[in-house]
Formats: structure tokens, C-alpha cells, sequence
């Protein structure tokens, strides 16, 4: 099922439930999506590499926005944008743990040679495309930054 109809099909049982935090945060990726389905011009599905990137970009600015407000000690407005974090983070694929994601850099690098800070961009780009949906790219860059130096 594509992520369209999922998102349509968790909205639905939300405003079954009344869950104003899910449904503010389904709409989200719903707006996302039409919103990238028109900007490429057709009114064609998205790939699934396009979806998860988006999946991502909406995560990464929940959390960003959270941070932002707990630093200024707002955090009755972080708690919100953590929990709509969570909603989004239900369609995408399941996080690897930091060990998994370590043994994938540590592979690439001795596929690449890779010696020195570099060939940091060599491996970052093989591991985000290999890893892509499955680990976030600030625990990636921190890795790769550990091993090469």
C-alpha cells in the first residue's frame, strides 16, 4: 500500500479516536506529499526513495523545532513537536541501533580503502544511500567522523 493511502487509512481511525496529535501530524504528511506530488509537475505517486526522504525532512524538523523550544525552556511547546515526531516516525522503516550502523561504516570503509577525513564524503554517500530511511545522518556523520580519524 502506498504511503498516500496508509496516511489516508491512520487519519480516518484518528478522528475516530479524536487523536488531535496524530491527526495534526497525519495531515502533515499528507500536505507533504501533494505538495511534492505537484511540484514535480504530474500528478504521479511518489517513489518510495522520494517518500522516505520526505518522511525524514518532516522527523528531522519536529525534533529540530523541539530543540529549539526546550533550549528557551519552552518545553510545553517541545513535548508536542516530539510527539508528532513519533506519529511520522511510524511509516518509516525501523532504526538501526548504533552498532549496526557502525559495522556498515566500518565495512565501507575497508571496501573503499577509504584513509583520512578525506574520503569522509566517499563513504557518508555510500552509507546514506545503503542505510537510507534506517538511520539518521547526524548519527552517521559522527560514526564515520570516529572511525576516519
Amino acid at each position: 500500500m502506498s504511503l498516500q493511502k496508509e496516511v489516508m487509512t491512520a487519519m480516518k481511525e484518528a478522528m475516530k479516536a479524536k487523536d488531535t496529535n496524530a491527526l495534526t501530524s497525519l495531515r502533515a504528511i499528507k500536505s507533504a506529499i501533494l505538495l511534492a506530488q505537484t511540484e514535480s509537475g504530474a500528478k504521479e505517486e511518489l517513489s518510495e526513495d522520494q517518500e522516505l526522504k520526505l518522511l525524514q525532512k518532516l522527523v528531522k524538523q519536529r525534533k529540530d523545532s523541539a530543540a529549539i523550544f526546550t533550549e528557551q525552556g519552552r518545553d510545553d511547546l517541545a513535548q508536542p513537536e516530539l510527539d508528532q515526531a513519533k506519529v511520522i516516525e511510524q511509516f518509516l522503516p525501523e532504526q538501526l541501533s548504533e552498532e549496526e550502523i557502525e559495522k556498515v561504516v566500518v565495512m565501507t570503509i575497508e571496501d573503499l580503502g577509504a584513509s583520512g577525513m578525506k574520503d569522509m564524503g566517499k563513504v557518508m554517500g555510500i552509507v546514506s544511500k545503503e542505510l537510507a530511511g534506517q538511520a539518521d545522518g547526524k548519527i552517521i556523520s559522527t560514526i564515520v567522523k570516529s572511525k576516519l580519524s
